[in-house]
């Protein structure tokens, strides 16, 4: 069996290394465009503020260890070409610029994705990043060595963290976002406005409700960032605005989203008979919805990853689909959210409600506790949890984990209330807060 997997980050590294495990007289190729694999990207802010010292660690897997699995490991290869119903690709080595083609009997599409960069004027001044790979990091640390004002436009999870890493090693940070909330995407307002607050507080200028229109520039380096409302000098720019599947050498032969995302089977077949696609190059089931949506997280890519090597030649295991967890450290805060927030399921037009409870998540005859503010939403009619969120000071966020398993299992807000958690004065009270949110519900 002639294995071709394109891409190998991680959707791509836990489908090969789980198919040498499982199906050792496999004839496996893997090809890349870049010369390292399997590196985590959500490093990226603690490598650039120092937290993380040696980025080594931020790779688990490598070339050299998929080629001692007896993986024909080609490194700085581009596909360029593919033909899946013949069965065949093109490929060129980015090193001597040789082409050729190769064929295969199963071909796995982890091709991940890249981040989206509008057509905006002065867009390719020198001095603005992407934050992506290992070799943006290196980038981002090595320009910011000579940076003073640095501008972080999207305030996603990448942007907030980035805008921390720099506001601590003493830049001056400006956060812009066209939306009016950082994080808009994973929480609501109450839980961003703390948030906003805490990095106002670290002296993070935050720029919401502005679109960036151009960049201008002295030199061919990007000296200022104007948005619709104004402008703001700097001397480097983070470009983080959202990512995108790296897929357009597929279109027309599978299908996908309108954004390109592989939709792929609960087996993680595509439309087309023996190939397979997994991680940011797919749309995932969203369990909160039930549909098909666009969620590029690691690890979706690694359970999707490791499910194509399960499913390669029987559909055996069953994707779960996904609610999208995730968390961050904003300063001092503690923040996780799983599903759907309030605001977006009355977007998609779902009677959802929220209930939310702020209470000490221990008893106050402790030596010392902390508030967690702890929101649920369900819907009205069926009472099923669709989405939660979590902050706190003291790290509860693997609560938010717990909150995960309920809505992939279709729990009610009811049912939670009354869930059996441990009582220890140490962790918790004698009503979890979990259960109180329930029981507030109620």
């Amino acid at each position: 069996m002639k294995v071709i997997v394109i891409g190998c980050t991680h959707a791509g590294t836990a489908a090969i290394l789980n198919i040498t495990k499982q199906y050792p007289e496999a004839e496996v190729t893997v090809y890349e465009r870049n010369d390292n694999i399997s590196f985590l990207s959500c490093g990226i802010a603690l490598y650039v503020g120092g937290i993380v010292k040696d980025p080594k660690g931020l790779f688990y897997c490598s070339p050299e260890k998929l080629a001692d699995l007896g993986v024909r490991t080609r490194m700085s290869h581009d596909v360029l070409e593919v033909n899946l119903k013949e069965k065949r690709i093109k490929v060129a080595d980015l090193k001597t610029r040789e082409t050729f083609q190769d064929t295969f009997d199963k071909l796995i599409i982890t091709t991940g994705s890249w981040p989206i960069v509008p057509d905006i004027e002065g867009i390719k001044l020198q001095n603005i990043l992407l934050s992506k790979n290992y070799d943006h990091s290196n980038t981002m640390i090595e320009k910011a060595k000579y940076a003073e004002n640095i501008v972080v436009v999207g305030a996603g999870y990448i942007g907030v963290e980035l805008a921390e890493a720099f506001g601590e090693n003493g830049k001056n940070v400006t956060l812009v976002d066209s939306q009016d909330r950082i994080l808009s995407r994973y929480l609501d307002k109450e839980f961003t406005d703390i948030a906003e607050r805490e990095l106002s507080e670290h002296s993070i200028k935050l720029v919401l409700g502005e679109t960036v229109t151009k960049f201008e520039g002295v030199d061919g380096k990007v000296t200022k960032v104007v948005t619709n409302k104004g402008e703001y000098d700097t001397d480097l720019v983070i470009f983080c605005i959202g990512f995108k599947p790296n897929t357009e050498i597929f279109r027309g032969q599978v299908e996908m989203l309108d954004n390109g995302a592989i939709i792929v089977d609960e087996y993680m077949r595509t439309s087309v008979q023996d190939v397979f696609a997994a991680g940011d190059s797919c749309a995932v089931i969203y369990n909160p919805t039930g549909k098909h949506e666009y969620i590029p997280l690691a690890t979706n890519a690694v359970r999707m990853g490791t499910l194509v090597a399960k499913n390669l030649l029987n559909s055996v295991f069953k994707y779960m689909g996904t609610q999208g967890t995730s968390g961050i450290k904003i300063f001092g805060y503690h923040v996780a959210a799983t599903g759907i927030t309030e605001e977006y399921g009355k977007v998609l037009e779902m009677d959802v409600i929220g209930t939310m409870i702020v209470e000490n998540y221990r008893p106050e005859f402790m030596p010392t506790y902390e508030p967690v503010q702890l929101k649920v939403i369900y819907e009205k009619e069926t009472r099923r949890i669709v989405g939660a969120q979590i902050l706190s000071k003291a790290d509860l966020t693997q609560s938010i984990n717990t909150l995960s398993v309920c809505i992939q299992n279709k729990m009610t807000i009811d049912e939670l209330a009354f869930v059996d958690f441990f009582f220890q004065p140490h962790y918790n009270k004698p009503w979890n807060f979990l259960n109180t949110v329930g029981l507030t519900a109620q």
